[in-house]
């Protein structure tokens, strides 16, 4: 992944991430295939870059990984679920701005 602001996750390591991050968390959940995952895929580079330091990013790809989808209920793509101290917060499915992935995160920093 060629932006280093944002992390890439996989099963075995999820549950330790999201229970140690000190800032909120954001899982985009995304495949390959994934038409509107390509296209938010930009606008969550720009979260990354203007949140960095408040709230930390993450990928995770549902092809290669799919314990954690599934024990969360993802059932389409992208879905990007905002973690705070270890807790889902919010859940945001589909193509979204980048204003309003902004407003979801606002409101937990």
């Amino acid at each position: 992944m060629a932006n280093k602001r944002i992390l890439a996750l996989n099963d075995g390591e999820f549950n330790k991430v999201v229970s140690e991050s000190t800032v909120p968390l954001l899982v985009d959940f995304w495949a390959e295939w994934c038409g509107p995952c390509k296209m938010i895929a930009p606008v969550v580079e720009e979260i990354a870059s203007e949140f960095e330091g408040k709230i930390q990013v993450a990928k995770l790809n549902v092809d290669e990984n799919q314990d954690v989808p599934t024990g969360l209920k993802v059932i389409s793509i992208p879905t990007l679920i905002l973690f705070k101290a270890g807790q889902e917060v919010e859940r945001s499915i589909g193509y979204k701005t980048k204003e309003e992935l902004s407003n979801l995160i606002k409101k937990y920093i």
